[in-house]
This record gives C-alpha cells, structure tokens and sequence, in this order.
C-alpha cells in the first residue's frame, strides 16, 4: 500500500473516538503486514505500547478489501473496536473517504469512512458482526464482583447482568451509581483470571443516565492493560444486550461517554434496531504526532 511513510510497516499512531489526540482510545496500525509473522505482530503492539495494534495482512486496494488482525501487548484478539475505527480512517486518509470491508478473525466488517470538507476531521461507521447476550451464571458473576472489589448491592436492581458478544465477549456489568461507576480499583491479577477462565475480552462496566445516555468502563487487564478509554468492540455488544433485553422498540441512536474518568474523554455513537443483530459504532480517530 502507497502510503505517506517510507516504510508501511511502520505503525501509525491514532486515537480513536474523539477528536483530539489527547483524548480517545490510542491504537496502532500497521498499514503492510504481509511480511510479518505472529512473533513479529505481537513484538510490535509490545513496542507501540496500547491496547491494541491493527496489521494488514492482505490488500485489494482497487475492491477496498482487507485482511486485518489485532494484537495487544500480550496476545491477539480476534476483534477490536478502536483499532478498526482507527485503520478505517488511516485507509480514508489514504484511498479517500467511501466503504471498506475488513476480513478480521471475527468476520467480515463493513466500515463506512467519511471525510468532513469543511475541517477535513475523518469518521468512520463499522457493523458489528450478528450480536447476542445472555445473562451471567452466579458463578461467572460472583467471580468477577470479589476481582472488582464490587458487591451486589453495588449492580443496579433493574438491569441484569450479561455475557455479551459483538465479536468479542464481554461481561457487561450495570452500576448502581455513577459515583460506583467512578470509584475502580480492582484486582488486577484475580480479575485476569476470571477473564482468561471464562473468555472475556473487557469487562464493560456501565451506567445509564437516560434511555440513550450511558457511561462506560472497560477493565482490559487480560491485554495488559488496566483500562480501556474507548471499547468499540464492547459497545457492539452492548447493542446487543440492549436489543436482547428488549429496550430496543425502534431503530435508535445511543451515546456512550467513556474514559472520562481516567482524562481521556472519549465519545462512541452507536445504532441499535430491533430488526438486526448487528450494531453499528461510530467514530472519529485523529493521527497522533
């Protein structure tokens, strides 16, 4: 692929879902992975450093067709949010705005790009794979409550806890209180192997301000990290766990702010329907220089 770099397999630095650098959910993107092996794409996202790195393996640029894999620091991960958000983006930059169609480990990924004229800010729109939800056994939940240091009495009473997939799964947790939602102090290594044994990507921890406002946190220890500013694969499942509960009547657009309580405010946008599994996540992703 052409790029504006000398060398494409380099990795780009974006932050995505927001509009400033300083914000958002970092990821890095590596634009010509055709020559990397597995030990080299994990070597990278180490050195990049963020939660995950996104590498193109395969490119039909005249169909705007990709193969893309995700890598944190620690392992792949078939599916990732931000970092599709950012590569989207990357490639819009590169090839012009219009649709993209990414082979990820998950499925296929529909991503629309645009290009703002006025300031020339790029957004990108990807539909998640089909999504269900299903609510979390005692064990599952229990487990993860004593790793977050979290009781019962801390879950709002009206919405259920779920295992939530949207290519990835998540536990998705309701809080109590904003003020729960805030105070995360959790332990590290006890909740790693709650995700490792039950197969959770983040643990997405919520709080619901209206019917189409939501705070979010992502716990994401299993990649190394201790938290996710922005979780583009967490919010797609969390349009699942909304239309599996049956507060979906209608095809809606929901708002997540994420990240503002670790400085790095982010803002994700996504479009539930009654009618489809698959929901659709919106994004800006700004270069960070």
């Amino acid at each position: 692929m052409t790029t504006d770099n000398n060398n494409a397999s380099a990795p780009l630095r974006y932050s995505s879902f927001t509009h400033d650098p300083a914000g958002g959910n970092p990821a890095g993107v590596v634009l010509d992975a055709a020559a990397l092996d597995d030990a080299a794409m994990l070597a990278i996202a180490a050195e990049v450093g963020y939660s995950e790195t996104a590498f193109v393996t395969a490119a039909d640029e005249s169909a705007r067709r990709f193969r893309v894999r995700y890598f944190s620091p620690l392992a792949e991960v078939a599916f990732c949010g931000h970092a599709t958000v950012a590569l989207a983006v990357a490639l819009a930059e590169r090839l012009g705005p219009g649709d993209l169609l990414l082979d990820t480990p998950a499925g296929e990924i529909p991503v629309a790009t645009t290009v703002d004229a006025a300031d020339g800010t790029a957004r990108a729109t990807l539909t998640s794979v089909p999504t269900h939800s299903r609510p979390a056994t005692a064990e599952e939940l229990d487990s993860a409550l004593k790793a977050l240091r979290w009781s019962r009495e801390d879950l709002d009473p009206a919405l259920p806890p779920h295992v939530a997939f949207g290519g990835v799964h998540h536990l998705v947790l309701p809080a109590g209180s904003r003020t729960r939602l805030a105070d995360l102090d959790y332990d590290f290594d006890a909740l790693t192997e709650v995700m490792h044994r039950h197969g959770w990507t983040t643990v997405h921890l919520f709080r619901r301000e209206s019917p189409t406002l939501f705070h979010a946190r992502d716990p994401f220890p299993v990649g190394g990290v201790v938290e996710d500013p922005a979780t583009g694969a967490a919010a797609a499942a969390f349009g699942g766990y909304l239309r599996t509960l049956g507060l979906i009547t209608a095809p809606t657009t929901l708002t997540i702010h994420q990240g503002e309580d670790m400085g790095r405010p982010s803002l994700l946008r996504i479009d539930v329907s009654p009618d489809t599994p698959h929901t659709r996540v919106t994004g800006q992703a700004v270069p960070i220089t």
